[in-house]
């Protein structure tokens, strides 16, 4: 088995977020087997930052979609994309 390297992109609720917080309940929240290499938070548009996450994992399956689900229900965040995916 393999090792799979994926960026998220996590839109937060909106402008007045703190993705401070969101990225201190990103890390609380990994499943486990999961390792955050990095977080940046990237400017959108009028306003609104994104936290991107790059994270490494197994490459078993349905622990893409467990993460997701992981980082969806923190507080603050409205979305959660798969922007990259890659074996390592």
């Amino acid at each position: 088995m393999g090792a799979v390297a994926v960026l998220f992109r996590l839109m937060p609720h909106g402008v007045e977020t703190d993705l401070k917080a969101v990225a201190s309940a990103v890390r609380a929240t990994v499943p486990g087997g999961v390792q955050i290499r990095a977080m940046q938070v990237k400017d959108v548009a009028f306003g609104i930052k994104s936290l991107l996450v790059s994270a490494v994992m197994d490459d078993a399956g349905g622990i893409l979609e467990s993460v997701e689900h992981a980082f969806a229900k923190v507080p603050g965040v409205e979305s959660v994309e798969v922007m990259e995916e890659g074996l390592l």
